[in-house]
């Protein structure tokens, strides 16, 4: 009887301690829940609606106004050995603008040129910045549509395996985010201010004039860019003309996508010429 009296009591016990734990769970699980809503209504207040301005190529060939641009790339090539010979290094990093590293070096290889497309070295930013990086970003740069990524396009080497003997031109192309990612990197501004040394053509488009402002090479220097860094290329020295291609000395620079028959163009006279 004694022991039947002592497993009830233990029965009893542990159906309390049981309760007790169903309790303490389900209190936890309000907790939690509790918890997770309050942070993701953290999130959401900071998080914004998702919605871009993108520059779709076709559109902007078909804009008006644009028909020069849309003649230079939809009317054949006449000479397609005329820069035969020339190797032209592309400087670019993520976020070039699509059109500006595209358009000239397709004309560029019609006109027999060899096009090398070269990268920062590969440099993660630290864990604690939250970013993601894909992949390919090991042997790719990503392209944009005014501020939409849009693709990448993969890279031949990097700058620090680059020399200045190998190259007729530098080019880079534009793009908000590229040239901001390019005048970081120490390898691709002591490339830029070798090449300016030796005399040979550097050509930039729309935002990527700040690059060279990096390099600290445009003081006296006639030059454009996009409207929005203009006021920054005369704070590092230049005098900016507000034209669609500038051409000074071994420098050539042009505004804007729209711009971009036009610099192309500005190139391949150059290089014919010298």
């Amino acid at each position: 009887m004694k022991t039947t009296y002592q497993l009830l009591v233990a029965s009893l016990f542990t159906l309390l301690a049981v309760s007790n734990t169903i309790a303490q769970t389900k209190q936890n699980t309000k907790t939690m829940n509790t918890n997770q809503s309050n942070e993701l209504a953290i999130i959401n207040k900071l998080s914004t609606q998702s919605a871009v301005v993108n520059m779709p190529v076709s559109q902007l060939l078909n804009a008006p106004g644009n028909e020069d641009l849309r003649d230079f790339f939809f009317t054949p090539v006449k000479n397609k050995m005329a820069l035969r010979g020339k190797k032209i290094a592309v400087l670019v990093a993520d976020g070039f603008e699509e059109i500006e590293l595209t358009g000239p070096v397709w004309y560029f290889k019609e006109l027999g040129a060899e096009v090398e497309i070269v990268a920062p070295k590969y440099n993660p930013a630290p864990e604690r910045f939250g970013l993601s990086y894909p992949e390919m970003s090991k042997t790719h740069v990503m392209a944009i549509q005014y501020i939409q990524p849009v693709g990448w396009i993969k890279f031949d080497k990097t700058a620090d395996q680059i020399k200045v003997s190998d190259y007729d031109t530098v080019f880079i192309p534009g793009g908000a985010w590229n040239p901001d990612n390019l005048r970081n990197d120490k390898d691709v501004i002591k490339f830029i201010q070798d090449f300016n040394k030796s005399g040979k053509l550097i050509a930039a488009i729309c935002h990527a004039p700040v690059v060279l402002a990096s390099a600290d090479i445009l003081k006296g220097r006639k030059l454009t860019g996009y409207w929005n860094i203009q006021i920054d290329l005369k704070n590092a020295g230049g005098n900016v003309i507000e034209a669609p291609v500038v051409t000074d000395g071994n420098l050539i620079t042009s505004r804007h996508p729209i711009d971009v028959a036009d610099f192309s163009r500005a190139v391949e006279s150059w290089l014919i010429n010298k």
